[in-house]
């Protein structure tokens, strides 16, 4: 009898009852990750970790944890989620593996970071490194991506990170847009992560603005690769539809290009010289998607530090202002800095170390 009950027991469980399924992945949830050697003073690890797009879809992004190799002794190690600036849209130009093949321009300002003993999370952002075409320029695409670093960062078991430590954001130029969406959206899209403070600088919170600047300056190319960025991101804007045969050519090299390539793909080009269609960035869909990844209209999770080089060539100093007034309109916690006679560069140059330490003080 009882060898009979047993065996029914083990047929209902092999037959009658439902599979086990695996747990829905989270944004923040790493998909694999490795040790790898990178050309900073810090133990590595390439991850590839679950995100989301602008759109609220999920996606795959891979990046780079970098902790140094002495101990910290203060509690949970404090942790930078690193946005980088602009790098390009081709795969070759992620910072993981810039950081691993010794051509990471941003390298001496991680180390900076590292130095202090914290922890170091970059994110190479949606589409560059992974499968897909970069959303460059796309700031709700980019912020989660620098949050779910963080989230990824502290799943690393051998890292040692706290999921409750606290958490900084670091990022100049695009990478000062991906740190004010950071900030932006942590309160609704990761507010478990403790967010402690973001420094950010040379925004270009504007792209209306940015690109009106630019059309028909030097480095015009960007504002190409921006419009690629946001014809991936937001696949109804009319772009690759409207491209005419030269647009199609400078499309497809800007699609490989890395900064200094894509900074001069175009140099005094104006938008309309690659479309079938003027203006076409006034479309009203165009305009929606642009409004949305206006940076400043959310109060921002954690103290801001704000920083803008006063003769930026590239992100008019009228649009880091803008952005200063829109936070303090919101109640946000904001440090201004301008910092005059400096151009792009130097305003990082400059203002990176004063943010970093900045930084510091909040952890």
């Amino acid at each position: 009898m009882l060898r009979t009950v047993l065996v029914s027991a083990l047929a209902a469980t092999l037959i009658g009852a439902p599979a086990a399924q695996a747990a829905p992945s989270a944004p923040g949830d790493l998909v694999d990750y490795k040790p790898v050697i990178a050309t900073a003073p810090a133990k590595a690890w390439k991850l590839n970790y679950r995100s989301t797009s602008a759109t609220g879809k999920p996606n795959t992004v891979s990046g780079i944890l970098l902790v140094p190799p002495t101990p910290w002794t203060k509690g949970p190690r404090p942790l930078v989620s690193y946005a980088v600036g602009t790098h390009g849209l081709g795969d070759r130009c992620a910072p993981s593996t810039r950081l691993t093949n010794g051509s990471e321009n941003e390298v001496l300002l991680m180390s900076q970071a590292l130095s202090r003993g914290w922890a170091v999370v970059v994110t190479d952002y949606e589409g560059l490194g992974t499968p897909g075409t970069h959303t460059y320029a796309v700031g709700q695409s980019e912020g989660r991506a620098v949050l779910d670093a963080a989230r990824a960062a502290s799943r690393v078991p051998e890292a040692g990170l706290s999921k409750s430590g606290p958490v900084g954001v670091f990022g100049y130029s695009q990478g000062g847009q991906a740190a004010a969406f950071a900030g932006e959206l942590q309160p609704s899209y990761a507010p478990d992560v403790n967010l402690v403070g973001v420094a950010e600088g040379g925004v270009p919170a504007d792209l209306n603005a940015v690109l009106k600047f630019n059309d028909g300056g030097p480095a015009f190319g960007l504002v190409l690769g921006a419009a690629v960025g946001y014809a991936t991101a937001y696949p109804e804007l009319p772009f690759n539809d409207v491209l005419n045969a030269k647009g199609e050519n400078a499309v497809a090299k800007v699609k490989e290009a890395c900064v200094v390539e894509l900074g001069a793909a175009a140099p005094f080009a104006r938008l309309n010289d690659f479309t079938t269609v003027p203006n076409v960035s006034s479309d009203p869909r165009w305009q929606a998607r642009l409004g949305e990844n206006l940076a400043g209209k959310t109060k921002p999770g954690a103290p801001v530090y704000l920083y803008h080089a006063s003769l930026d060539e590239l992100i008019p100093l009228s649009v880091g202002k803008g952005l200063r007034d829109r936070y303090r309109a919101l109640g946000a916690d904001v440090t201004w800095q301008e910092f005059p006679l400096l151009e792009h560069i130097g305003g990082v140059s400059a203002g990176g170390p004063v943010a970093m330490t900045w930084l510091g003080t909040k952890f």
